[in-house]
């Protein structure tokens, strides 16, 4: 049997195993409990072959108020709002027999080209039992520092966005990389080497089921859709720079990003409906509301934009929790 475990460095193997099984046992008036060869406990493999068991069934997390998209506008796994609970370390997994790059993918919550790109595995190579893989906390890009990088080169080699990249890191301003430090690019992606599962990645969409509100929503902008469902119940409708977006249905705003990749959606608005659906507004040029802000039908809540993986201005515009209305 195969164990995951994180890279966590510890004080001394004495301490941690003292610890781990015992915790600090002294109480005033108690001496601490002395741990010897006869009164030791054994170590027990862990059971469960999943690193992530706290999650939610079917295709959808929840994430404090906000649906977890499991793919993004073209198919890409969408990070977007990590849980506070989440691992910041690296991990290293020992692939079983039948393991395949999406099931760890998804097993870790992260993207297949985050595995693929950690670990520089080719085109074509195939995963094998035994076989040992560096697994990221959040999908993006591990770099190594050489000599000469900037935050600001880094960002830009591998499409990145400075401040996140900043505090991910824990990078204070200007402050100077040191050779071989690690550091991860959330969300970043490597050109020329973007695993695409299938061709068809915009005709598989995701989380059409649902019921149908007819009238409930309006049309977020005027312009015709110009691609069919893809990502997550989405469709792209066409809007030239700066056209403005309403709200589809009135709400509560959860998420306005304002900055960064984002999975791809670039900058984005997430709205909140009395009908338990939410709707999604992204690669917005502009957020013009914020977290917590109550919209009603039809109030401009942003202007769009080409931000994010988009090669031309639009909105992508999708509803969770119910069928797509456009």
């Amino acid at each position: 049997m195969y164990i995951w475990a994180p890279l966590e460095a510890y004080a001394g193997p004495i301490s941690f195993l003292k610890n781990a099984l015992f915790g600090k046992q002294t109480v005033e008036g108690v001496s601490e409990r002395s741990i010897t060869s006869q009164n030791v406990a054994l170590l027990v493999a862990a059971l469960n072959s999943d690193p992530n068991p706290s999650k939610g069934g079917g295709e959808i997390t929840i994430v404090g108020d906000a649906l977890y998209p499991d793919a993004g506008p073209l198919g890409t796994t969408a990070d977007l709002e990590e849980a506070s609970s989440s691992s910041d370390q690296i991990s290293v997994y020992v692939v079983r027999d039948g393991d395949s790059l999406s099931q760890i993918a998804k097993m870790f919550g992260v993207s297949i080209n985050t595995i693929i790109w950690a670990n520089d595995i080719q085109r074509g190579d195939l995963i094998r039992g035994g076989q040992t893989l560096i697994i990221l906390p959040i999908s993006g890009v591990r770099h190594v520092v050489q000599k000469g990088d900037t935050v600001v080169s880094i960002a830009k080699k591998y499409q990145g966005d400075i401040k996140e990249i900043q505090d991910y890191n824990g990078i204070v301003g200007s402050a100077e990389l040191a050779v071989g430090e690690i550091v991860v690019i959330p969300d970043g992606t490597i050109a020329g080497r973007l695993y695409t599962p299938s061709s068809g990645a915009y005709t598989s969409a995701r989380g059409t089921q649902g019921p149908s509100y007819d009238g409930y929503y309006i049309r977020p902008v005027a312009g015709r859709r110009t691609q069919g469902l893809h990502g997550y119940n989405g469709v792209d409708l066409a809007a030239s720079y700066g056209t403005p977006v309403v709200a589809a249905a009135g709400g509560n705003v959860i998420i306005s990003r304002e900055y960064g990749w984002n999975g791809g959606y670039g900058q984005y608005v997430v709205v909140s409906h009395l009908n338990g659906t939410q709707t999604l507004y992204a690669h917005l040029g502009a957020n013009i509301v914020s977290a917590g802000d109550t919209v009603v039908q039809g109030q401009v809540i942003g202007y769009s934009g080409s931000t994010g993986r988009s090669t031309g201005p639009h909105l992508h515009f999708e509803v969770r929790g119910a069928q797509q209305p456009f």
